[in-house]
C-alpha cells in the first residue's frame, strides 16, 4: 500500500483508536492534542505535492478493493484536489487546536467530538481525491452522516436535534438524487472513472440522459453547498459547537458541492442549462443570503447567512466560468477562464476570513456567555486582540483593502460585467441582471459586516447584560484565528504566490480544454479607474449610509409574512408527512396479529398470481416428478392430522405438542427425500422450540372453553385456500420452468472448489460466505443495540438512585 493511502485513512485509524483508548488518553493529555497529530501530518504530507502539481503533473494511485465489481479505491491528485486537501487538513489543524481551549475537558464528552470530527475529515479527504465515482459517493454520504453527529453533538438540546435532522434530511435527499445522476453518467460513459468520463465528454453531451443526469447531480451539489432554496439547513446547523461551524460550515463540508460542480464542469459546462442553473441559482443565493443576514441578532446566525451568500458568489462564478467550455480555446474562452480562477481564489479567501470570524464569535460567546448582538457592545477595549482579528476578517468579507477578500471581490465584479455582454444563452436580454444583483448583494454584505464588527465591539460596554466577567481570551484560543488573519493580509500583498502554486494548478483540471495564459491570471490590487472600482466605491458609500440608518429600515423585515418563509414550508411539509404517515400507520397497525397475517398473505397471493398471469407462469410439467409412495401419503396424513389438532384443541400444551408433531413429520419428509442432514436439523430445531414453548406456556391460563368451536369466516377461508393454492402452484410451476441447468451440478464439485466434504457446509461457509457475513453483521448490530439500551437504562437507574 502506498504511503498516500496510509495518510488518507489516518483519520479513520485515529477515530478507531480514540473510541477504545479515550479514557487512557484523556487521563494523560487532552484528547485534542492527541488528535492534532492527524491533520498536521496530512497537511505536511500534502505539501510535497505542490511543486509537482505546479508543473502541471498529476499523480495517480490505485488500491484494489472489489476487483470483481471493478470497484477500486482509485485516487487522483491534481491541482483541484490538492487545493481542497490543503484546506481540509490546514484549517482542520487550526480548528482542532482552537477546540482544545474552547471545549472544557471536564464537561464535554470529548472522545465523541473528536471521533465525529475525524470521521468527517477522512470523508472529505476521500471525497476530493477519489476518481472512482461510487467511492466518491460513499465518502459524500459519510460527510452527511458525520456532520449530522457533529451538529447534534449537544443532543440534549431540542434545537441541536432539530438542526441535525434538518441537515441530514436535506443533504441525504440531495445525495440520493446525485446517486441517480451518477448512475446515468456511468451508463453514458461506460466507466466508473471521473477522468475517463471527462475524456468522453463529447459523447456524453449528445446522450438522451445528459440533461436528467445534469439536473440530478446539481441537486446534490446545491443541497450540500446550501444553495437556494436548500439553504435552510445551514442556519440551524449553527447549533453545533463553534469549532464545528468554523470547520464544516465555512471551510469544508459546504465546499463539497462547490468541488463537485468544479470537477464536473468539463462534462456539463458547455450547456445553457448548466450555465443558468449554476450561475442563476448562485447569484440568487448570494442576494438571499446577504439580504437575510442583515436582520439576524445572533452572531452565528449572521455568519451562517453570510456563508450562504458567499457560497452563492462562488457558485455563480463557476457558472460564469463554464462559458469558457462553450467558447473553447480562444480569446472568449480565456476571458471567462478568469471567472473560474476567481471562484477558486474566493473559495480559498472565504475559508480564511470566515474561519477566523467563526472562531472570533466563539471567543465572544465563550467569554461573555452570549451571542446576542442586542446585549453586546464595547468589547473593543476589553478584548483588543479579538477585535483586531474581527476587523481583519470582517473587512475582508466586505471586500475592502488591504485584505484578500478585496482582490477576489474585484474579480467577481469583473466577471459579472463580462457575462452581461456574452451574447449567448439569452444573456443579451438578461445579462445585466448579474452585475445589478451582484452590486445590491455586495451592499448588504458590507452592511452585515459592519454590524458584526461595530455592534459587537464598539459602543457602550454593558456588563450587566452579560452572564460572565469579560476578559480577553486565553492565548491558546487566539492562535488559530490569528494565523488565519495573518494569511488574510499576506495573500493581499503576495497573491500571485498563491496563484502560481495553488490556484492555477487547480484551474487546469476544471477547464482542461482551455490553454492557460498566466499573464491573464495575474492578480493585482489596482486595475485603474475601471467599472469594478466604481462599483466598489458605490458599495462602500451606500453601505455606510444604510448602516447609519439601519434601525429605521431593518423594521421592514417584520412585515414579511412568516408563512412565506422557506422554514415554514419545510416545517409544514415535515409535519404533514409525519401526520400522513401516522394516519396510514394507525389504519393498518391494529394490534391484531391475525390482521397482520392477512395483509402479508393477501399481498403475497396478489403479487404472485398477477406475476404468473402476465408472465405465463401457469405451465406444468409432471413428466420428471417422482412417484408418490405409501410412506409419503402416511406422512402427509400425519401432518394434516396434527395441524387439525392444533386448531381444535382446548389445551395449550396439547396445541404445542401437536405443532411440534407437524415439524417432526416434516423432518420425516427430508429423510424420505434423502436429505438426512436437513432432517436432523429440523428435528433439533423442533425439539428446542417445543421445549421452549412448553416452558413459557405452562404458566399461562388454559384456553377458553369455546376455543375448540371454530366459527367459519368466509374471508379467512378464502385467504387460507388462496395462500395454499399459490404456494402449491408456485412449487409445481417451478419444475416446469427450468431455463438453466440445475445449480446442483456446480455444487457437486464442492470438494474440488472449496475443499469441503459436506456440501451444505460448503454452501453456507464458502459459496454464500458474503451473505453469511452480512447475517452475522445484522446479529452483531442487533446485539450492540440491545447492549446500548440496557446500558442506558442502567445509567438512568444509577442517576435516579444518586438523586434520591
Amino acid at each position: 500500500m502506498h504511503s498516500f493511502y496510509i495518510i488518507l485513512f489516518l483519520p479513520f485509524l485515529f477515530a478507531f483508536i480514540v473510541s477504545f483508548l479515550f479514557k487512557y488518553i484523556n487521563k494523560r493529555i487532552h484528547t485534542g492534542w492527541f488528535v492534532l497529530f492527524v491533520p498536521l501530518t496530512i497537511f505536511l504530507f500534502l505539501l510535497q505535492y505542490i511543486p509537482i502539481v505546479a508543473k502541471g503533473e498529476t499523480i495517480e494511485y490505485n488500491l484494489p478493493w472489489i476487483p470483481s465489481l471493478n470497484i477500486n479505491i482509485s485516487t487522483h491528485i491534481d491541482g483541484l484536489g490538492l487545493l481542497f486537501g490543503l484546506l481540509i487538513s490546514g484549517v482542520g489543524t487550526l480548528v482542532i487546536l482552537y477546540s482544545i481551549y474552547y471545549l472544557s475537558k471536564l464537561r464535554e464528552e470529548l472522545h465523541k467530538f473528536y471521533i465525529y470530527l475525524l470521521m468527517f475529515m477522512g470523508a472529505m479527504l476521500g471525497l476530493v481525491f477519489s476518481d472512482h465515482i461510487f467511492i466518491l459517493y460513499g465518502f459524500w454520504e459519510l460527510t452527511s452522516i458525520s456532520s449530522f453527529l457533529l451538529i447534534g453533538y449537544w443532543y440534549e438540546r431540542k434545537s441541536s436535534r432539530y438542526g441535525a435532522l434538518k441537515s441530514l434530511l436535506i443533504t441525504v435527499f440531495g445525495g440520493l438524487a446525485m446517486l441517480a445522476g451518477f448512475i446515468m453518467l456511468i451508463l453514458m460513459a461506460d466507466t466508473y472513472s471521473i477522468r475517463e468520463m471527462i475524456g468522453n465528454a463529447a459523447f456524453i453531451t449528445n446522450h438522451d440522459l445528459f440533461i436528467p443526469a445534469l439536473i440530478l447531480i446539481l441537486i446534490g451539489a446545491f443541497t450540500k453547498s446550501a444553495q437556494f432554496p436548500f439553504s435552510i439547513w445551514l442556519p440551524d446547523a449553527m447549533e453545533a459547537p463553534t469549532p464545528v461551524s468554523a470547520y464544516l460550515h465555512s471551510a469544508t463540508m459546504v465546499k463539497a458541492g462547490i468541488y463537485l460542480v468544479a470537477r464536473l464542469t468539463p462534462i456539463f459546462g458547455g450547456s445553457s442549462i448548466w450555465f443558468w442553473l449554476v450561475a442563476g441559482i448562485g447569484i440568487i443565493t448570494l442576494l438571499y443570503g446577504s439580504f437575510t443576514a442583515v436582520r439576524q441578532t445572533d452572531l452565528k446566525a449572521l455568519l451562517a447567512f453570510s456563508t450562504i451568500s458567499q457560497l452563492g458568489l462562488i457558485m455563480s462564478l463557476l457558472g460564469i466560468g463554464s462559458l469558457a467550455v462553450y467558447f473553447g480555446p480562444g480569446e472568449s474562452g480565456a476571458l471567462y477562464t478568469v471567472a473560474t480562477f476567481a471562484a477558486l481564489f474566493h473559495l480559498f479567501n472565504h475559508s480564511t476570513f470566515k474561519g477566523s470570524l467563526f472562531m472570533v464569535v466563539g471567543i465572544v460567546d465563550h467569554e461573555t456567555g452570549t451571542r446576542d448582538i442586542r446585549r453586546l457592545g464595547g468589547l473593543m477595549h476589553v478584548m483588543p486582540v479579538t477585535f483586531t482579528i474581527a476587523v481583519v476578517g470582517g473587512f475582508s468579507m466586505a471586500g475592502l483593502p488591504p485584505f484578500n477578500g478585496f482582490l477576489s471581490k474585484e474579480m467577481f465584479f469583473a466577471s459579472v460585467n463580462d457575462v452581461a455582454s456574452a451574447g449567448i444563452f439569452g444573456l443579451e436580454k438578461l445579462g445585466m441582471l448579474f452585475p445589478i444583483i451582484a452590486w445590491i448583494a455586495s451592499v448588504f454584505t458590507f452592511v452585515y459586516c459592519m454590524i458584526l464588527i461595530f455592534k459587537t465591539f464598539t459602543g457602550k460596554f454593558r456588563p450587566e447584560k452579560l452572564t460572565k466577567k469579560v476578559h480577553e481570551a486565553p492565548i491558546g484560543m487566539l492562535v488559530s484565528p490569528l494565523i488565519l488573519g495573518i494569511i488574510v493580509v499576506l495573500v493581499f500583498f503576495l497573491p500571485n504566490v498563491l496563484g502560481e502554486y495553488i490556484l492555477i494548478p487547480a484551474l487546469i483540471p476544471v477547464l482542461p480544454m482551455i490553454p492557460i495564459h498566466r499573464d491573464d491570471l495575474y492578480i493585482t490590487a489596482w486595475h485603474g479607474l475601471n467599472p469594478e472600482l466604481w462599483m466598489t466605491i458605490g458599495v462602500v458609500v451606500f453601505g455606510i449610509l444604510l448602516y447609519k440608518i439601519v434601525k429605521g429600515w431593518i423594521k421592514l423585515f417584520n412585515h414579511y409574512p412568516q408563512w412565506l418563509t422557506l422554514n415554514h414550508f419545510y416545517n409544514r411539509g415535515l409535519a404533514g408527512t409525519e401526520q400522513f404517515s401516522k394516519n396510514i400507520t394507525n389504519t393498518y397497525m391494529t394490534g391484531s396479529f391475525r390482521h397482520y397475517l392477512k395483509y402479508i398473505f393477501v399481498f403475497f397471493v396478489l403479487v404472485l398470481m398477477i406475476s404468473f398471469l402476465f408472465l405465463y407462469g401457469f405451465q406444468f410439467n409432471f413428466s420428471n416428478h417422482a412417484p408418490i409412495g405409501i410412506f409419503d401419503m402416511a406422512v402427509v396424513i400425519g401432518v394434516v392430522a396434527a395441524a387439525f389438532v392444533v386448531l381444535f384443541t382446548s389445551h395449550r400444551i396439547t396445541a404445542i405438542v401437536a405443532l411440534g408433531a407437524v415439524g417432526y413429520f416434516i423432518s420425516l419428509f427430508f429423510v424420505l427425500f434423502q436429505a438426512p442432514d436437513l432432517g436432523l436439523t429440523q428435528f433439533v430445531v423442533e425439539t428446542v422450540t417445543t421445549v421452549l414453548f412448553l416452558l413459557c406456556f405452562y404458566h399461562l391460563p388454559k384456553l377458553r372453553k369455546n376455543i375448540g368451536k371454530i366459527s367459519l369466516k368466509l374471508s379467512n377461508l378464502i385467504i387460507s385456500l388462496a395462500m395454499g393454492a399459490t404456494v402449491t402452484i408456485l412449487a409445481l410451476a417451478a419444475f416446469g420452468h427450468k431455463v438453466f441447468e440445475p445449480i446442483t451440478y456446480f455444487f457437486e464439485n464442492a470438494y474440488e472448489l472449496a475443499g469441503a466434504k459436506n456440501i451444505v457446509n460448503a454452501i453456507l461457509v464458502d459459496f454464500r460466505g458474503f451473505d453469511t457475513m452480512l447475517e452475522i453483521s445484522v446479529l452483531t448490530i442487533a446485539g450492540l443495540g440491545v447492549y446500548i439500551l440496557i446500558r442506558q437504562s442502567s445509567k438512568r437507574r444509577e442517576q435516579s438512585n444518586e438523586t434520591e
